[in-house]
């Protein structure tokens, strides 16, 4: 009984009257005529495309770079955990001011190192602001990805890389043949979790960049926030909000039939 209520309380309760207040038609016709929200869309494409796929390619291959034995590449392990292990806004705000167009560190170093009187600003364009959220975020959650991968290659039998080194194989050749069929399953499983998560980013917009320049970063977490509270219209909110379904949906459904595969194969 208490964990019914618990789920009624603070699952059911939750979802179903966040699809009660996105339910009207006439919210999705009113977003599709607000230029921001069509431009958010692009933006959340091209953040989820660029940041899931160059993140886990990134932690795939620097997984392998850790699996090497010795204590300095432990040391490495360490320092690389960092970012995932501070607090989120903190990180956040300090690339916000290390790319400040007048005092951020860029620009100082440009100035006291190389003479450029007047850098860039990158935050005051879209595309450059868009890069720096999408590097925001994978500077944030790299190291937890390539943890989790890291795992999965200690998991490989060792007898099985002897027998490929026995075979002939080694480095590249080690990587293509025994490692990537090994770790296939686990890459793809991650790759849906990382684009499922990153569907509901918020810090990374709303501390790198506000969201600006002139609403031109948003995504549609942090646009749903600025229709339900800046512009105080929670049901236009939770319409944005909610247009994400038909993207989110069948991730979830792939992921949870690979769950059902992977228990089927143990």
């Amino acid at each position: 009984m208490p964990y019914i209520a618990l789920f009624l309380g603070f699952v059911a309760y939750p979802i179903g009257f966040g699809i009660w207040m996105g339910s009207d038609p006439a919210l999705y016709a009113e977003l599709f005529d607000d230029p921001i929200y069509l431009r958010t869309l692009a933006n959340t494409a091209i953040f989820l495309g660029a940041a899931i796929n160059l993140k886990m390619v990134l932690a795939l291959l620097l997984s392998g770079f850790f699996a090497r034995p010795g204590w300095w590449t432990k040391v490495l392990l360490v320092v690389f955990l960092l970012p995932w292990v501070m607090s989120g806004q903190v990180s956040y705000m300090s690339i916000h001011w290390m790319l400040d167009g007048d005092w951020g560190l860029v620009n100082n170093i440009l100035w006291k190192v190389f003479g450029v009187d007047e850098g860039p600003h990158l935050l005051i364009h879209r595309w450059s602001a868009l890069a720096a959220v999408v590097g925001s975020h994978i500077w944030k959650w790299l190291p937890f990805w390539t943890v989790i991968l890291l795992a999965g290659r200690a998991a490989i039998p060792v007898e099985v890389r002897e027998a490929a080194r026995l075979d002939g194989a080694s480095g590249w050749r080690m990587f293509v043949h025994v490692d990537f069929p090994l770790l296939a399953n686990l890459y793809m499983t991650c790759t849906l979790l990382a684009t499922i998560f990153a569907f509901g980013e918020y810090n990374a917009i709303i501390f790198v960049t506000g969201g600006g320049p002139a609403h031109s970063t948003h995504m549609l977490a942090t646009l749903g926030i600025r229709y339900a509270i800046d512009m105080a219209q929670p049901r236009l909110g939770m319409a944005a909000v909610f247009s994400s379904l038909p993207l989110l949906l069948p991730l979830v459904i792939i992921l949870m039939r690979k769950f059902k595969s992977s228990q089927v194969e143990l």
